[in-house]
């Protein structure tokens, strides 16, 4: 098996700014933590601002001096991302960085976002996908100075990129266009597939319209593997299966991925100069669930239909009423 990438290759991040959505716990906190050990300012963009704060505090404690911001982002409401990014483009530090981290994890029960929508989609799906679409012309514009003044980190170009965190879970997704909301006949995994196959075929058919745009930013994708973290745990889960759930967590994080561990694709996508655009990695070991490294992770062949991308891409704007690219 050959040598994955690991933090320990990661470049130095000065000059860089990253915004990462659920970067209050899990992956998020410790893919915000490695980012600000090695010189990037980091925000916190969390639907709780007290948990973002005391996040900042601990993550404060771990890399004395660190450049840390927080701010709220509930991506459950295209209202509280419509703020969120208002505020964020009226800022004048420039965007390197957009994580598309924070998700809902197959809620027992079917729930619905300010707007309606079926909870996993609606956060994992089209509230990242506004947000990105807001934050657009902040990239563009630190992607231009990027190309126009030379700045480089490490030696190394770094454009601005915009990384999706998926799923190994996207291999089992199918996207239900007659019910994309699961109003039907709800099923908390069929509904949590498909949110994920839907993360990576956005972050593909994004790279594609950059592209076709002649755009310097870079569109790619991640999964964690199998990893520990309080995704697992939503307000739903309580009493018995709350315990159980807690109980698999440490199960999962002696067997399969840490929360640190899973972060280690993501930083991969986020910051090392080797990553392409349109890529997509996770871990390399036991079937991709573990590793604490990052190679180039295999894609179910349904994330690759670009006819139904584009067709995903219109549905979301559609819903959202955000248009971009």
């Amino acid at each position: 098996m050959s040598k994955g990438w690991t933090v320990r290759d990661m470049p130095r991040q000065d000059g860089r700014r990253a915004i990462i959505t659920g970067g209050n716990s899990g992956i998020g906190y410790h893919t915000a933590l490695e980012l600000a050990r090695h010189g990037a300012a980091v925000v916190l963009a969390c639907r709780s601002r007290a948990k973002a704060e005391d996040a900042a505090l601990h993550l404060g404690k771990e890399v004395p001096g660190a450049n840390v911001d927080v701010a709220a982002l509930d991506l459950a409401s295209l209202e509280s991302v419509r703020s969120f990014a208002a505020a964020e483009l009226a800022r004048p530090e420039p965007l390197d960085l957009l994580i598309n981290n924070a998700g809902i994890y197959a809620p027992p029960q079917r729930r619905e976002t300010k707007e309606g929508f079926e909870l996993q989609f609606g956060t994992n799906v089209l509230g990242h996908f506004a947000l990105t679409g807001l934050l657009l012309p902040k990239l563009e514009a630190r992607a231009a100075r990027v190309e126009g003044a030379g700045d480089l980190v490490q030696g190394e170009h770094l454009l601005p990129r915009v990384v999706y965190v998926s799923s190994i879970a996207h291999k089992f997704g199918k996207l239900h266009f007659d019910d994309l909301q699961f109003t039907h006949q709800y099923s908390p995994s069929a509904a949590y597939q498909q949110s994920k196959l839907a993360d990576l075929m956005l972050a593909f058919e994004l790279d594609r319209r950059l592209r076709t745009r002649g755009s310097a930013i870079l569109s790619l994708a991640a999964h964690p593997g199998v990893a520990n973290t309080n995704l697992f745990l939503t307000e739903d889960h309580q009493g018995v299966e709350r315990t159980l759930r807690t109980l698999l967590g440490h199960i999962m994080e002696r067997v399969l991925n840490t929360g640190a561990g899973g972060a280690v694709p993501t930083l991969f996508a986020a910051a090392a100069p080797g990553a392409m655009p349109g890529g997509y990695y996770g871990p390399q070991s036991l079937f991709e669930t573990r590793g604490g490294d990052a190679v180039p992770a295999k894609v179910a062949a349904p994330a690759r239909n670009t006819a139904e991308a584009t067709r995903l891409w219109s549905a979301c704007e559609d819903l959202t009423g955000i248009r971009y690219l």
